[in-house]
């Protein structure tokens, strides 16, 4: 399994704005980029990758939600099959690195996905907003000071 790339961004501006519909302007930055990829003989980096993965997986088959549907069977084949996350996009600079691997995922598992050869209105981009915003919780609710995923998808879309 070799994925498709999906590259780092560049926010010029409206980083807190975007949460709230407000407009902002990102840019890719080709220069670091990520793919999922498998292995038969897991070590270092791609071994610590396969097991978030795995929790990541967890964190999607046990959270409820009518935004999406992934196929999970292939999804946790994939993961016991040795699939990690091989990025060289740096992690906790804001740069995208948890959105290459959820873009990726959704790509690779999403049911009745969205894609850009459909017409892209607004209904969509916002559908795949909420999407994103759900599946990247799972990469940053804690360094928000949230107690659980729960709380800050309640407090971000509710508020």
């Amino acid at each position: 399994m070799k994925g498709p790339l999906f590259y780092a961004k560049i926010l010029l501006f409206g980083e807190y704005g975007i949460i709230k519909d407000s407009k902002g302007l990102a840019i890719p930055y080709n220069s670091y980029n990520g793919a999922l990829k498998s292995a038969s003989n897991l070590l270092g980096e791609a071994e610590k990758s396969n097991k978030n993965l795995a929790k990541f997986y967890h964190y999607l088959k046990n959270t409820s939600t009518d935004l999406v549907s992934f196929n999970f069977e292939k999804f946790k084949k994939d993961i016991d099959s040795g699939m990690y996350f091989d990025s060289s996009i740096p992690q906790g600079y804001g740069v995208g690195s948890s959105g290459a691997l959820v873009a990726s995922i959704y790509d690779q598992y999403a049911e009745d996905k969205i894609t850009i050869l459909e017409n892209l209105t607004r209904d969509k981009l916002l559908n795949l907003k909420a999407i994103f915003f759900f599946n990247g919780v799972f990469f940053s609710w804690e360094k928000l000071g949230f107690r659980s995923t729960k709380q800050l998808f309640k407090f971000t879309y509710f508020n």
